[in-house]
């Protein structure tokens, strides 16, 4: 009994976000259509965004904003943000583990 317990103490903790800080404050709305920290479920036809390179995300992001990228939501919601929280926001994502939810 007492091993069964040691081993569940030195089991990994399951990945969670770090919900502190400004990426995460912005990347809150986020997770209504690409899920808990950028993790959709698996099947989504919505992409997920956790640990996906900051390069990449910020580029879409602002593909979006300027409408080279065309999307009605995603240009709206790009279009609320400037470049420093952009830059938050990518970094943010790209920091979580990549996968998808249960």
């Amino acid at each position: 009994m007492l091993a069964a317990f040691a081993l569940v103490l030195a089991a990994p903790a399951p990945a969670v976000a770090d919900m502190s800080g400004d990426g995460a404050r912005l990347a809150a709305p986020c997770a209504g259509c690409h899920g808990t920290a950028g993790r959709v479920p698996e099947g989504s036809v919505i992409p997920g965004l956790a640990g996906r390179e900051a390069a990449e995300l910020a580029s879409l992001l602002a593909a979006y904003r300027s409408g080279e990228r065309p999307s009605e939501e995603m240009g709206r919601i790009a279009r609320g943000y400037d470049d420093s929280e952009m830059a938050a926001l990518a970094e943010w994502f790209a920091a979580q583990p990549p996968g998808n939810e249960p």
